[in-house]
């Protein structure tokens, strides 16, 4: 392994931030202040910036430094993890270096795609990065996404073999099992996505907490902090009354829409456009979410 000191990312609940749109199709930024403030409001670890969720591939370089720009100038004493699109490590280093003047010292490390089911190359990959950026990684295992498919063991000798490494945020399932053994084998942390669907036993394997898109984070930091005061018993109390959005939101295909028309129907975002599929919601289904978020804790029907 290489002598560079480890850096582990901050345990807890990282918020991952949803791109609004216009409906002409522009970045939102009136919208996405809104999300950002709000998500100041919750003890959340920090916030990631330009993930899948955040739709950063169909963003230009332009868009994604002042998105990056933006988040950072509203809460400059937020962490950041900043999200890297591409399996090409020079294209991965170009996004990169493209957002690093903007980011700075907010930035705590970049999400970075596993980009082969070879170890080998995927530890070359980071290195590379890391050499010509300084960047830490957390280590996206996401194979619906990346179509890259690599086992549990391959993927703890990334972390062992690649000290650039800060975390690993693991959404391939089944996630509880490979968080136990990732947890187990490595001495940084592993965080859950997939919507928080299985957050709780992700908790009770080891997880460091959750780093995912929910309209409803502070369901996720109940979970969390209710995990760390009384264990899985505390935690299931607290995540229970959130289980039907989780369930409702998690929809192949859906996902981004229905979060994103839960956000406006909070009041964050001005509509619930997106750049990304030809997937439209029903009215049924923006009826549902109305009544999903009106019966979460805190909130008020009307």
């Amino acid at each position: 392994m290489s002598d560079l000191a480890r850096h582990r990312l901050a345990q807890g609940i990282w918020g991952l931030l949803a791109t609004p749109f216009t409906e002409g199709g522009e970045v939102d930024e009136p919208s996405l202040i809104r999300l950002v403030e709000h998500y100041a409001r919750l003890d959340l670890s920090g916030m990631t910036v330009l993930g899948v969720f955040g739709e950063a591939a169909d963003l230009t370089p332009g868009e994604r430094q002042r998105i990056v720009a933006l988040v950072r100038e509203r809460v400059p004493g937020t962490p950041l993890v900043v999200g890297v699109t591409s399996l090409d490590t020079d294209a991965a280093i170009a996004e990169i270096r493209n957002v690093e003047d903007a980011g700075g010292d907010a930035v705590d490390s970049y999400l970075v795609q596993l980009n082969s089911a070879d170890p080998g190359e995927v530890v070359k990959h980071y290195r590379r990065i890391h050499d010509a950026t300084g960047a830490r990684v957390v280590a996206q295992d996401y194979p619906a996404v990346s179509s890259v498919h690599i086992t549990q063991e391959d993927l703890l000798t990334v972390v062992r073999e690649a000290a650039m490494v800060s975390a690993v945020k693991l959404e391939s399932v089944p996630t509880p099992t490979k968080v136990a053994y990732l947890s187990d084998g490595c001495d940084v942390p592993v965080f859950g996505g997939l919507g928080g669907s299985y957050l709780l036993d992700e908790l009770e394997c080891g997880a460091a907490g959750a780093m995912t898109g929910f309209t409803a984070p502070e369901g996720l930091v109940a979970c969390w902090q209710a995990y760390l005061a009384g264990g899985f018993a505390a935690a299931s109390a607290a995540w229970a009354p959130y289980l039907p959005l989780v369930n409702f939101e998690f929809q192949p295909g859906l996902a981004r829409l229905l979060r994103k028309e839960g956000f406006k129907a909070q009041g964050l975002f001005a509509n619930s456009s997106s750049r990304s599929g030809r997937a439209e919601l029903t009215d049924e289904l923006r009826r549902l979410v109305l009544m999903h978020q009106a019966r979460l804790p805190g909130r008020s029907a009307g």
